[in-house]
């Protein structure tokens, strides 16, 4: 049985923010989020995270988790922390101590290091400049003896290169044992997670170490500057992780994914481009430059133009969008549809072969097939109170700057006269429009600007 104890109650002061450093974002997801969903993935029996500042904040920004909020007050170190979190843990058990601020920790990494369930087990990381870090010492047969804070390192001591990570796994009812032994006789005042070594070591209970696959898996969040530098990582090898797939992308370097991006074969990404939450894009899709999609599913063989936003639609085969165009939630568009420059769609589903090229609004609609929506014509769907709902059947044509009244049916075959505002439903096959009667106006003269 595994225990994920979680430590998310520092405080963050280097952020200069008043939000939480746990809630702020990596790659569109706040850094506790990140390791919570590390954690699902190993299927413990429990997840506790501990918190501190920020208040209630942090528990109510990770309620849909199946894991019990523990405060930490005051916030007295590492060791302090996870004793909060043993009453929550049962004894015959492991448990996996985890940081909220290390956000890219891997679950194959934390499996490797989960294969001794029977000893102190630590993460541990080799560097060439482990300043900050706490060392891990030796003996002269390499058994772990200690690991010493580098503030109270002697000059020995910190010419070692192999560093404490934070994270590690122990038998829960060792680790309960040794949390209360626990002192704060250091530099800090702090009672220190790391003093349980020497407290293996003295107990006979043998410590084995685990590197990580790769080094940004422990890196740690205490500045912006940080917060930056492990974006770029992160989007580095999701850019190589698509690249190995057979993704074109124009240029590695400027690509963000905050989220889940899935991608068939022979698709190409242009620069700029931004993918959040979960997208999937099929065989042969083209991305424009300064695309944003998020949550939407993108059939093969679209290709959408420059400077296109699309959110929570589902896009057919062989569509073309863009560019600049704007696909609004509930938007789902069929096969062969073309939605052009200036053109926003919300909640509204289009059929095969429609199109609508310039300038226009569709909301809250249901349109045929073969349509043509002329530019500068919009639907009219809210009264000010109520959204209604306008439906174009097939093969109808509707003329530049027409305005749909909804709820109103433009019915099969219909042509729509350009400039016309359509409040009633049309007859099929028929064309409809609506206009006053043109005049010019003798002597009417343009009004002068004032001189002040």
């Amino acid at each position: 049985m595994l225990n994920i104890v979680i430590l998310a109650a520092g405080k963050g002061t280097r952020m200069h923010s008043d939000t939480p450093k746990v809630l702020h974002a990596l790659a569109g997801q706040p850094l506790l989020q990140h390791v919570l969903e590390t954690a699902v993935q190993l299927a413990p029996a429990k997840m506790c995270v501990v918190y501190g500042h920020g208040g209630e904040v942090v528990p109510k920004a990770m309620a849909e988790y199946a894991a019990s909020f523990v405060l930490q007050e005051p916030q007295l170190g590492t060791g302090h922390a996870v004793q909060q979190a043993m009453p929550e843990l049962m004894d015959d058990s492991v448990t996996l101590v985890l940081y909220g601020d290390v956000p890219l920790i891997q679950p194959a990494t934390l499996k490797q290091l989960l294969q001794y369930p029977d000893t102190l087990s630590l993460l541990t990381l080799r560097m060439d400049d482990p300043t900050g870090y706490g060392r891990i010492v030796r003996d002269s047969a390499e058994k772990v003896t200690s690991i010493v804070e580098q503030k109270d390192a002697t000059p020995e001591q910190r010419a070692i290169c192999e560093v404490n990570t934070g994270i590690l796994a122990a038998p829960t009812h060792l680790l309960r044992s040794w949390l209360a032994k626990l002192g704060n006789k250091n530099s800090q005042g702090e009672y220190y997670l790391t003093d349980i070594v020497a407290m293996a070591v003295a107990q006979g209970i043998e410590v084995s170490t685990t590197q990580p696959a790769q080094s940004w898996e422990v890196m740690g969040i205490n500045s912006k500057v940080q917060l930056a530098e492990l974006e770029r990582i992160w989007q580095q090898e999701q850019a190589l992780r698509l690249l190995t797939q057979g993704v074109t992308l124009a240029d590695p370097a400027r690509l963000d994914v905050r989220g889940k991006l899935v991608c068939g074969r022979d698709v190409e990404i242009d620069v700029g481009c931004i993918f959040e939450g979960e997208v999937h894009l099929a065989n042969k899709v083209k991305v424009g430059a300064y695309t944003v999609i998020r949550n939407s599913i993108i059939e093969a063989g679209t290709h959408i133009a420059p400077f296109s936003h699309i959110d929570s639609s589902e896009v057919g085969a062989n569509c073309s969008i863009g560019p600049y165009a704007r696909l609004r939630p509930g938007t789902k568009l069929h096969q062969d549809v073309h939605i052009g420059n200036f053109v926003e769609v919300k909640n509204s589903e289009i059929a095969k072969g429609s199109k609508a090229n310039h300038l226009s609004y569709i909301g809250d609609s249901t349109v045929g097939s073969r349509v043509n929506v002329g530019a500068g014509t919009i639907t009219c769907n809210y009264d000010g109170a109520n959204k209604h709902r306008t439906i174009i059947e097939d093969d109808v044509f509707i003329g530049s700057d027409t305005q749909l009244i909804a709820p109103v049916t433009i019915k099969r075959g219909s042509t729509i006269g350009a400039g016309s505002t359509i409040t009633k439903d049309t007859a099929e096959s028929t064309l409809t429009l609506s206009r006053a009667k043109q005049v010019s106006v003798a002597g009417w003269q343009r009004p002068v600007k004032q001189t002040k």
